[in-house]
């Protein structure tokens, strides 16, 4: 007997977008409030509230031509009015292009040029930013100035562009509209990636891509984030959709905390207080301002449980002090804006949590070893391999090109060196990039930056590779020490004897006040290669030349 398509039965179709999480939080968590953090002051609304600006809001950006489809410019801090642009556009199946407000107005507009942005959103105090980069873009008609009290005298020598103060938008076109309507696999948001190792590279997301990959962020080992806690989204949301918590905040209900432009530690410190704050999550050079804030105020952050730390390794002694000092359990993760941006999280409860260690990878997300042909190896832990990973928010092709990113089997090669342990938790040991080959032999600038950084003197390590006559190429250490620590090269050199060859120790120690930092909060190892070039090698014998 045969059996109908019909009569087998079947689920209803439910497509996978994102105005759905807006709506979930309006409806079963309407009073829950997403907070944005000011000079002294916070600015407050309900999901509910935010829901019913968001889809009005939808109806301005169709009044001004946007079409599904069409590329939204963001260039903006975290805050509600930010979040309501998201909403609003991607109800509507506009997509959200975030840009960084660190970057050149030159870097700025070439990203424009390519997503052909009509409408560029931009935070109040980043006028003086517009004027010199509207000239520039020659596809953009109308700038919106979230809230800008005289967004008219803005861009005086630019008569072609319409320039909108946010409200008054909201008010003159904001009209209720239907959300929705369009594929689960339409384009939500546009990326590019922080082009430290080449030309910037788009990275388009959908909403299918986006709405699991907050399903990945919800599970219990991640971010297990709930109705309970007050989520603080210290990432920037241009990077990387802010990690997907405007995401998963409303997804579950959770009080969204968002601190604008202010991430110094006493403003950090006031808002998690005030809010109390229960996880936090960002970069790790943003909870060593917080500590060190405390450490000299004399302050504490009881509320805070936990913080999520990304962007790049983490020293051990950072980690160290971060969870005596703020009284937190920290999670180390690994991501990319490729992967939007998730791959691996170190569970709350792991009974063992290393900074070496960048943990496991949630259900969707898949993770390959493989050698420098890229061929499987043949047994995945215990051995270091190129990283893989595959998955349905892992990026196939970027935006505006042809060929894909990934192999004949869908695997995309991150650039990344890493180990995975029996226990299938990954460590990343390097930069295929940042390798340092030195009389012909590699040298892993990870492997020593672990060690250094394990040093409870150090506040960040880093290693680069310099240009050197006989080897082709040293090593150099560059190391910011702890505030108030002191340590000599014997100290640091000695550290690493006997744990690692010593033809990789360095040839050079320099200390620096501050570390240079990339866009993305990382070490900025283009920096350091360049400003290493011009500095006399006049320490070349303090390490381990062969």
């Amino acid at each position: 007997m045969t059996t109908t398509a019909s009569a087998a039965g079947a689920m209803q179709h439910y497509a996978l977008t994102l105005d759905r999480f807006i709506d979930h939080a309006a409806k079963w968590h309407g009073a829950t409030e997403i907070v944005t953090g000011g000079d002294g002051t916070n600015s407050r609304i309900s999901y509910a509230a935010l829901r019913e600006r968001s889809n009005r809001l939808s109806g301005a950006w169709l009044a001004l031509g946007l079409a599904p489809g069409d590329n939204l410019g963001i260039l903006a801090w975290n805050s509600q009015t930010q979040m309501e642009c998201w909403y609003g556009a991607m109800g509507v199946g506009i997509v959200c292009h975030t840009l960084n407000p660190r970057l050149s107005p030159a870097h700025l507009a070439s990203m424009i040029a390519q997503a052909a942005n009509r409408v560029l959103v931009i935070s109040p105090d980043l006028g003086a930013l517009a004027e010199e980069l509207v000239p520039l873009c020659a596809t953009i008609e109308h700038v919106v100035m979230l809230d800008a009290p005289n967004a008219h005298t803005l861009l005086p020598n630019c008569d072609r562009v319409r320039v909108w103060r946010y409200s008054d938008l909201l008010e003159e076109h904001g009209k209720a509209t239907s959300w929705g309507g369009f594929d689960e696999t339409a384009p939500a948001g546009l990326c590019f990636t922080s082009g430290t190792t080449g030309a910037p590279k788009g990275v388009t997301y959908t909403h299918r891509s986006n709405y699991l990959h907050t399903l990945h962020q919800l599970q219990a080992d991640v971010l297990g984030v709930t109705a309970n806690d007050a989520l603080l989204v210290a990432v920037p949301m241009f990077h990387a959709n802010g990690w997907g918590l405007p995401f998963a905040g409303p997804a579950v209900g959770a009080t969204l905390v968002l601190p604008g432009r202010h991430q110094d530690g006493a403003s950090l410190a006031r808002l998690i207080n005030t809010e109390r704050v229960t996880i936090a999550v960002g970069v790790a050079t943003v909870w060593l301002g917080l500590a060190d804030h405390l450490d000299e105020t004399g302050g504490d952050v009881p509320s805070l449980e936990r913080i999520m730390l990304g962007g790049s390794s983490v020293p051990q002694a950072l980690m160290d002090r971060l969870e005596a000092r703020l009284g937190v359990t920290i999670q180390t993760s690994w991501g990319m804006t490729e992967l939007s941006p998730l791959g691996t999280v170190t569970p709350a409860t792991a009974p063992v949590r290393r900074s070496a260690q960048s943990g496991r990878p949630p259900i969707g997300v898949d993770l390959l070893l493989t050698d420098a042909a890229g061929m499987k190896l043949p047994e995945q832990r215990g051995h270091e391999g190129r990283l893989r990973v595959r998955g349905a928010s892992v990026v196939q092709r970027y935006f505006g090109h042809d060929a894909p990113a990934t192999d004949a089997e869908g695997w995309f090669d991150t650039g990344d060196l890493a180990v995975i342990d029996r226990d299938g938790l990954v460590r990343i040991t390097g930069r295929v990039k940042d390798l340092i080959k030195s009389g012909g032999e590699w040298i892993n600038p990870g492997e020593i930056e672990a060690i250094v950084g394990a040093l409870p003197e150090v506040a960040l390590a880093a290693v680069v590779g310099r240009e050197d006559a006989k080897w082709g190429e040293r090593p150099v250490l560059v190391i910011e020490p702890r505030k108030g620590a002191d340590i000599g090269d014997a100290a640091l050199l000695g550290a690493l004897r006997g744990r690692v060859a010593n033809w990789w120790l360095p040839d050079a120690i320099v200390r620096v006040v501050a570390m240079p930092l990339a866009i993305t909060g990382k070490i900025d190892k283009r920096r350091l290669r360049a400003d290493l070039a011009v500095l006399e090698p006049a320490r070349a014998a303090v390490g381990g030349s062969r």
